[in-house]
């Protein structure tokens, strides 16, 4: 792909949703149903005590292909009354159906949400123009500001930089979660947009604040907030060799908590510090004992162990 020549001064950074934000799982009791007030003591422990700025809520990470539309809802409801004058609230409302995402985007605006985060449509892979068309369409449908979420192995459909450039001429399109992996493909687009670019990989953080992004969108930070905050702020500061530091300490977290599908050791992490948490729902299955002793070790080489 050949792109236009690029002579651009530093932008001025703008960071809508702060630097740490974290997708939030969903808490549900020990029979499988939603659990709000476990919500509610979650997300204030990761406001209070991990230092986020912002929480997704209804994320991947949040199991949203297995919770009800009026499930969502009161989650946002229950997570905007508990922490929403402290953080800011975004909203998952990605599908790959254009106008139940923007069902979701109104019940999430209702619910009093600060703004969005749309995934790329899944499965049915449409072409770029279906790209446009349908983040242009959610962005229509609200006043809230939306994050973008480029993630191809998830969705088999990367956003290109050409329909990321087109999106950034929206007014109501701010941010992009970056889980393509792809530092020249993010390089090109911060250097041609004010979108304000978030790793959406835990370990690639301090890689893409280098090019141009302005925090993380993270899963190891239920974990790792404080410290992932104190990465980028050593960064922001200009002191590489404590970002260095800090992005080598986590690195076991940042990786480990992938070792099988997130929510499941996140859920087997809370679980063991005594946090709300609960089961999975199926098809995702609950940790192994073998899984939460690996867990516990990665743990504990990031410096964070977790209680015996």
């Amino acid at each position: 792909m050949t792109h236009d020549h690029v002579d651009a001064p530093a932008r001025a950074v703008s960071r809508p949703f702060g630097r740490v934000i974290t997708a939030m799982v969903t808490p549900f009791t020990a029979e499988g149903a939603l659990d709000l007030d476990g919500a509610a003591r979650l997300a204030n422990h990761l406001v209070a005590k991990q230092g986020n700025d912002a929480l997704v809520i209804n994320g991947t990470t949040g199991e949203s292909p297995t919770t009800t539309d009026a499930e969502k809802e009161q989650l946002i409801r229950t997570v905007v009354e508990t922490v929403g004058d402290r953080a800011r609230v975004l909203a998952g409302v990605g599908t790959n159906d254009t106008r139940h995402t923007i069902e979701l985007a109104a019940s999430a605006e209702k619910a009093g949400a600060h703004g969005l985060l749309v995934v790329t449509p899944y499965y049915n892979k449409p072409p770029q123009a279906g790209l446009l068309r349908h983040f242009t369409a959610v962005a229509d449908a609200t006043g809230l500001p939306v994050m973008l979420y480029d993630i191809p192995h998830r969705s088999g459909v990367p956003i290109e930089t050409e329909t990321l450039v087109r999106l950034a001429e929206h007014g109501r399109i701010v941010a992009v979660k970056d889980a393509k992996g792809d530092l020249t493909a993010t390089s090109w687009v911060t250097s041609r947009t004010d979108l304000a670019y978030y790793s959406g990989e835990d370990s690639l953080t301090l890689p893409a604040l280098a090019v141009g992004a302005v925090g993380v969108v993270g899963t190891s930070t239920h974990f790792t907030g404080a410290e992932t905050k104190q990465m980028i702020e050593a960064y922001d500061a200009g002191d590489m060799s404590t970002a260095l530091t800090l992005h080598r300490r986590l690195l076991p977290l940042f990786t480990g908590i992938f070792r099988t599908q997130g929510t499941i050791l996140v859920k087997a992490g809370l679980t063991v510090q005594g946090l709300p948490a609960g089961p999975v729902r199926s098809p995702l299955v609950d940790a192994t004992e073998d899984q939460v002793a690996q867990l516990r070790a990665d743990c504990a080489a990031a410096g964070l162990p977790l209680p015996e």
